[in-house]
């Protein structure tokens, strides 16, 4: 589908990565659930510790989820490839990037 264009698109984006500081947009991605049909999306600091972003973010998230189960073994993307986060590792120190999609599901 073609689209026309009055003019050409020439502004800053809005969630671009200076107007955050030390934090970052991170999207979260359930891909195993229907209760949450999309990726969530947090701000969290770089320095943020794995464990940290797990306890404090994603569990309060989650658990509006009835099936969900906080101490279930779960399998990790990010950029396509899988990876197991360490509680005491930082979101930069896993190469979270700001606007990174993290995909989880149960393993099997």
């Amino acid at each position: 589908m073609t689209v026309k264009s009055i003019g050409t698109y020439d502004f800053p984006s809005r969630s671009r990565q200076e107007l955050y500081g030390d934090d970052q947009l991170v999207h979260l991605w359930f891909t195993d659930t229907l209760w949450f049909a999309a990726a969530a999306c947090f701000r969290a600091p770089r320095a943020m510790t794995w464990g940290d972003f797990w306890a404090g973010v994603v569990v309060p998230f989650a658990q509006e989820d009835p099936d969900f189960d906080p101490a279930a073994p779960r399998v990790w993307t990010l950029h396509g490839q899988e990876f197991t986060p360490r509680d005491d590792q930082t979101l930069a120190e896993l190469g979270v990037e700001h606007k990174d999609v993290i995909g989880t599901r149960l393993a099997a």
